[in-house]
């Protein structure tokens, strides 16, 4: 692990660059930001946006989307990939809320990973999110930037987020997660990382020494989506 000093150093860089960062995925109520978040497995934000902007318009809150029929939520969401996976577990969660949360949504990730298409990713982006309970959600992006500038060293997403929880404050966890999110879209790419134009790259373990205008390659990260 990098030494605290190094690692406020990150977070101090992290915040300069992207002090504006949240959560791109429109919504206004703490089940849109679920249904959005569902929709966003290997799905940009930008796409769930474009979806989620007539969806929410016409059917906005849980009863709405349960009295639809499947191809109907289809039609709306077929723009989004694994769309009909998609669509029963949106149909089967409405239920599930309605029957046993009251039409509510759960504010414990252990409640929420019950519902279908909600992994550990997608609890924490809506308990952080909707319900300021402190959790650090790692998708794609955290885990590359969180292992390339060395504030974790794993191989997949739960234990990069044991060790970005331990290595920043609980009350930074939520801010960090899009900062993080913000580098790795903007500037710290799976294939050709811009690390000559990057703030972090003398703090960055990955980041080529004393030689700022070469990039370095990386493989590309495995097509299969862990951080649903």
């Amino acid at each position: 692990m990098l030494e605290p000093g190094t690692i406020t150093e990150i977070l101090t860089a992290l915040k300069a660059a992207y002090p504006n960062a949240q959560t791109e995925l429109e919504y206004r109520t703490p089940f849109q930001l679920l249904i959005a978040t569902i929709l966003s497995a290997q799905c940009t934000d930008q796409r769930v946006n474009i979806i989620t902007r007539r969806l929410f318009h016409d059917h906005p809150g849980v009863e709405d989307i349960a009295r639809l029929s499947i191809a109907e939520l289809e039609a709306y969401i077929r723009s989004a990939g694994l769309w009909q996976t998609k669509a029963r577990n949106i149909m089967k969660t409405c239920r599930i809320l309605i029957e046993r949360f009251g039409g509510e949504v759960p504010q414990t990730r252990e409640e929420l990973m019950q519902l279908p298409g909600v992994g550990r990713k997608t609890a924490n982006v809506v308990l952080a999110n909707a319900f300021d309970v402190p959790a650090f959600a790692v998708d794609t992006h955290v885990h590359r930037v969180a292992n390339r500038l060395g504030l974790a060293k794993s191989k997949n997403p739960e234990q990069t987020e044991q060790q970005l929880m331990q290595a920043f404050p609980e009350h930074l966890w939520k801010d960090a997660h899009h900062w993080l999110i913000q580098h790795g879209r903007r500037l710290c790419h799976a294939r050709k990382p811009q690390c000559g134009r990057c703030p972090l790259a003398n703090l960055c373990l990955s980041a080529p020494k004393r030689r700022s205008d070469q990039e370095v390659q990386y493989r590309q990260e495995d097509s299969q989506d862990p951080y649903r």
